[in-house]
C-alpha cells in the first residue's frame, strides 16, 4: 500500500469525551470515528487491526476443528422465549418490532439460534462432537457505553459453541478450546493471563477468562508468582486459616467510639490493628410466591474481618444466600434496635442466621458494633460471649500477601482487560429448548455444550492499553495495521531517495511484508509524528544524505535511536527484527 492512495487522518489532540489511553489513541490515530454513544465507524486503518485479529482467530479455530457459519445479528424472540431470556435479559437485550408487530432481538449473543440448528442438524451421537463458530457484529445496550471500544454498544465477536454427547466428551472438547486460546493469544504478541473464573449458576470448575495485563484494566487478577494458580477475583480463593481458635484473654467490654462507624475509625481511636476488628454486613433473602408477591423474609447477618471485603459471587454459594439483596434499613433497626454503622451480633432485638467468615471463625479478642450508637464491644470471643455462627464459609475477597490456596507462596494482584472467555455450558441451553439427539442406546439425549468468546473489537483497545507511550501506540507485528513502513525525506527532490525507496517497498512486498510507503511528501517531523501515533512497529527512513553513505536509518517503535544500515541489508535487517 502506498499512503497517497490510503485513507490516513491523525488528530493533534483527543476528543473531550476519550477518558482511557486506547479510546484516545485509537481516535488520533484514526483507526475509529464515533457515530453515537457506544458506536463506531472502524475507519480503513483501524479496520486492517481487526482484520488480522480476525486472521488469526479464524486459522486456530480452524485448526482445533471448529467449523465456521454466521447467524444473524437480528433474531426472532421465539427462541428467546423458549429459553426465558427475552424477560429475564435486562434492558442490556435491544429488543425491537417488525411491520407486522412481531418481537426480535438485537442479538448480543447466539446460544438460542446454534441450540435451534443443533436440534435440526444433529440427529445422531454420529454426528458429535460438533464445535460451530462465527465472527459476527453484537449489540449491547449498555446504559453508560464509555472507553471507546472496551465497552462499546456495537461490536464484533468470535463466539463458538460446542456439541457433545456426554460430560466425558464435553470436557475433551473445552480443553481444545482452552488449548487453542492459548495459540491464538500467544500470536497477537500480548502480555496476558488465562484464569479460573467463576461459573455462575451452572457450576463447576470449568470457566477461564483471558485477560490482558493492563494497569488500566477494570478487572482484578489475582496469581502466584511461585505456581501456577491464576484466578479472577470473583473465584480467587486464599489458604484455609489454619487453626485452633485462640483461646480468650481479654474481658467483654462496652466501649466508647463516639462518632466512629467504621472498622478503621475504630481500631485508629482504640490503637488496635485493624484486622481485630469485624465488620457487620446484613443481607436479607425473600420467598415468593408463583404471582411473585414476599411471603416470607429471611435476615442474616455476615461478619467479615474489618480489613476485608465482601466477595458477592461467593456469598451467593452459600447455602440458603442464593438471589440475597442488602436488607433495608427499616430491617436492620427491627432486628438490631439501632441504625447501621455501630452493628454486631450481640444483644440482637429478633433472631437471624449468622454466617462468619472462615478467618472470624478462627478470631478471639475481636471487635465489634454494641448495637447502640457511639459503643463497640472489645474482648468479644465465640462460645464464652455467643453461640457459634449458623455457618462458616468463605466470603472475602482476597487481598495481596495471602497465601495462594495451593500452598506454594503468596498471592499477588494485577490489573487485566478480559479479551476472551471459555465456558462449559452443560445441558442449560438444550433442556430449555428440547435439543436433543440420539445416543447409542437409541434413547434421545440432550446436548452438552460449551461456549467460547473472543471480543475481536476490544481485543485492539486491550492491545493499545499495554503497548503505548507517551507519542502513541506501539503495535505488536502480528496486529500491526501495517508491519513495515517506508519513509523517503524529500522523495519528490531526489530520484535516488525515491528510486530506494520504491525498490525497499517492492522488495518487501515481494518477501510478504505488510509495508506502507509513505509518499505523500510530508515533512520529516510531520510524517514521523503520524507513524508513531499510529504505531507502525518498524520504520525505515531513506535519505539523500545517508543515501551518499551507502546507508538508510532504521528504527522499531521502541527503540530509542535509529540505526544506520547498509542499504544492500536493509531488507534482511528488518526481516530480522520482525523474527525477534
Amino acid at each position: 500500500m502506498k499512503a497517497s492512495q490510503f485513507f490516513i487522518s491523525t488528530l493533534k489532540e483527543a476528543p473531550a469525551d476519550a477518558e482511557v489511553v486506547s479510546h484516545k489513541l485509537m481516535t488520533r490515530a484514526g483507526l475509529i470515528k464515533k457515530l453515537g454513544a457506544g458506536i463506531y465507524n472502524y475507519m480503513p486503518m483501524g479496520l486492517r487491526v481487526i482484520r488480522k485479529v480476525e486472521a488469526i482467530v479464524r486459522e486456530e479455530m480452524n485448526r482445533a476443528g471448529a467449523v465456521e457459519l454466521t447467524m444473524p445479528v437480528v433474531q426472532p424472540a421465539e427462541l428467546w422465549h423458549e429459553t426465558g431470556r427475552f424477560d429475564k435479559m435486562g434492558p442490556e437485550l435491544l429488543r425491537i418490532q417488525d411491520r407486522h408487530g412481531r418481537d426480535f432481538v438485537v442479538q448480543p449473543t447466539s446460544e438460542e439460534v446454534i441450540t435451534d440448528i443443533a436440534r435440526q442438524e444433529l440427529k445422531s451421537y454420529k454426528q458429535l462432537p460438533k464445535n460451530f463458530y462465527q465472527i459476527q457484529t453484537k449489540f449491547r445496550d449498555e446504559r453508560r457505553p464509555r472507553f471507546g471500544l472496551m465497552r462499546g454498544r456495537e461490536f464484533i465477536m468470535k463466539d463458538a459453541y460446542s456439541f457433545d454427547r456426554d460430560q466425558a466428551s464435553a470436557k475433551a472438547s473445552y480443553q481444545i478450546m482452552a488449548q487453542a486460546y492459548r495459540r491464538i493469544f500467544d500470536r497477537f504478541g500480548l502480555t496476558y493471563r488465562a484464569v479460573a473464573a467463576d461459573s455462575g449458576a451452572i457450576g463447576g470448575d470449568l470457566s477461564e477468562e483471558f485477560q490482558v495485563i493492563a494497569a488500566t484494566g477494570e478487572d482484578a487478577i489475582v496469581y502466584c508468582p511461585q505456581s501456577d494458580y491464576a484466578a479472577n477475583m470473583e473465584k480467587a480463593e486464599a489458604l484455609a486459616p489454619a487453626g485452633p481458635r485462640g483461646a480468650a484473654t481479654q474481658a467483654l467490654t462496652k466501649t466508647a467510639t463516639p462518632g466512629k462507624s467504621t472498622c478503621a475509625d475504630v481500631a485508629e481511636l482504640l490503637g488496635v490493628p485493624l484486622n481485630t476488628t469485624v465488620k457487620s454486613l446484613v443481607l436479607a433473602t425473600d420467598e415468593t410466591s408463583e404471582a411473585g408477591e414476599i411471603v416470607k423474609t429471611q435476615v442474616w447477618l455476615l461478619l467479615l474481618r474489618g480489613d476485608h471485603d465482601m466477595n458477592e459471587i461467593k456469598v451467593g454459594k452459600v447455602p440458603g444466600l442464593a438471589g440475597f439483596r442488602f436488607a433495608t434499613v427499616g430491617e436492620i433497626e427491627d432486628h438490631f434496635g439501632c441504625k447501621p454503622g455501630y452493628l454486631g451480633p450481640i444483644g440482637l432485638k429478633k433472631p437471624l442466621k449468622i454466617v462468619a467468615d472462615r478467618e472470624v471463625a478462627l478470631m478471639a479478642d475481636w471487635i465489634c458494633g454494641a448495637n447502640e450508637v457511639d459503643f463497640h464491644i472489645t474482648g468479644v470471643n465465640w462460645g464464652r460471649d455467643l453461640p457459634e455462627p449458623d455457618a462458616v464459609a468463605d466470603l472475602r475477597n482476597v487481598v495481596a500477601g495471602d497465601r495462594s490456596p495451593d500452598g506454594k507462596g503468596e498471592l499477588a494482584i494485577e490489573r487485566g482487560i478480559e479479551v476472551g472467555h471459555v465456558f462449559y455450558l452443560g445441558t442449560k441451553y438444550s433442556k430449555d429448548m428440547n435439543a436433543t439427539f440420539l445416543g447409542d442406546d437409541g434413547r434421545p439425549a440432550f446436548f452438552e455444550m460449551g461456549c467460547y468468546g473472543i471480543g475481536v473489537t476490544r481485543l485492539p483497545a486491550a492491545a493499545i492499553e499495554q503497548n503505548h507511550d507517551e507519542r502513541g501506540i506501539i503495535w505488536p507485528d502480528a496486529i500491526a495495521p501495517f508491519t513495515v513502513v517506508v519513509c523517503p525525506v524529500g522523495m519528490d527532490r531526489s530520484e535516488a531517495v525515491k528510486a530506494t525507496a520504491e525498490q525497499l517497498y517492492a522488495d518487501l512486498l515481494a518477501a510478504g511484508v505488510d509495508v506502507i510507503l509513505d509518499d505523500r511528501g510530508e515533512r520529516p517531523g510531520a510524517m514521523f509524528a503520524d507513524w508513531e501515533l499510529i504505531g507502525v512497529p518498524h520504520r525505515v527512513t531513506i535519505g539523500d544524505k545517508s543515501l551518499k553513505d551507502g546507508v538508510v536509518e532504521y528504527q522499531h517503535r521502541r527503540d530509542p535511536a535509529a540505526t544506520k544500515v547498509a542499504v544492500a541489508d536493509i531488507l534482511a535487517h528488518v526481516k530480522g527484527r520482525m523474527a525477534v
